[in-house]
């Protein structure tokens, strides 16, 4: 039936975002998330958790690679992020490697890095491999994932890629003035996810996942490496985003934004 790849957190805003944009004539989507799905031409469902070694062997069995989008995308309790993101993703890592996957592409964040200053980038941006400064458990959680898939890159030989998320939402533009920095685009997005696909030996990667924006802060020469061309650029919402509240000079200054001042563990913080 083709090449299978399996979508953790299948139902949730990037992989409903990619469900379309990932599929093709030679490619079965397998889609894996606690939410029920309904598999259109070209996919399959399984429902369960990251967190169910049981779930994910029978979720990796015959696939060729695995996009890890599952887990929390904000700021909640230490106990459920470490048991979600943390302890999901080493499940979803030892069912691949178990099942002989050889390529895995996890889905990190730029609040891996969020306290960094945003005055770092320099010239070419924020290098993608820029070492952590967390900024909230939700940040530490993807910098735990990042150092799973080192390990299993080294242990196993997996090609695993990380991608550093800046902001990707379902609407066709960015959300708020920090977009025009942070925004990557669904069609960038599937752009990229493509080229982690493709790229024929990766090994350990991480890169920034971003549009090609006039204001970016962070460095595309990692993901360009792979073979991700970006086609958009949120400046084209500029003059729309520039009406909307500026952010406070903390949230200005670093490159987690508002995550920087939210208050750890709160459920949906921001």
């Amino acid at each position: 039936m083709g090449h299978r790849v399996l979508i953790t957190g299948a139902a949730g805003i990037v992989g409903t975002m990619m469900r379309p944009r990932l599929r093709g004539a030679d490619r079965v989507l397998r889609l894996l998330d606690v939410a029920p799905l309904r598999a259109d031409d070209g996919e399959e469902v399984i429902t369960g958790s990251v967190t169910d070694p049981e779930v994910m062997a029978r979720a990796c069995d015959g696939v060729d690679a695995v996009i890890h989008l599952g887990g929390l995308s904000r700021e909640n309790t230490w106990a459920d992020t470490v048991e979600i993101n943390i302890n999901g993703t080493h499940t979803v890592l030892e069912a691949a490697r178990a099942a002989g996957i050889g390529r895995v592409v996890l889905a990190s964040s730029n609040h891996a890095v969020g306290f960094r200053r945003v005055d770092e980038a320099g010239e070419h941006g924020i290098p993608a491999g820029a070492s952590p400064r967390p900024d909230t458990y939700y940040g530490v959680s993807k910098v735990a994932i990042e150092a799973l898939g080192s390990l299993y890159h080294s242990r196993f030989g997996m090609d695993v890629i990380v991608i550093r998320i800046g902001s990707c939402f379902e609407t066709p533009r960015p959300l708020g003035r920090r977009g025009l920095i942070t925004w990557l685009s669904p069609d960038d997005a599937a752009r990229l996810f493509e080229a982690c696909l493709a790229h024929p030996s990766p090994g350990y990667r991480i890169v920034w996942g971003v549009s090609d924006n006039t204001r970016r802060i962070y460095s595309l020469a990692e993901a360009r490496a792979l073979g991700y061309e970006p086609r958009d650029n949120a400046e084209v919402y500029a003059e729309e985003l520039e009406r909307l509240p500026a952010p406070t000079a903390v949230e200005a200054e670093h490159v987690g934004g508002g995550f920087c001042t939210a208050p750890l563990g709160q459920h949906n913080a921001l």
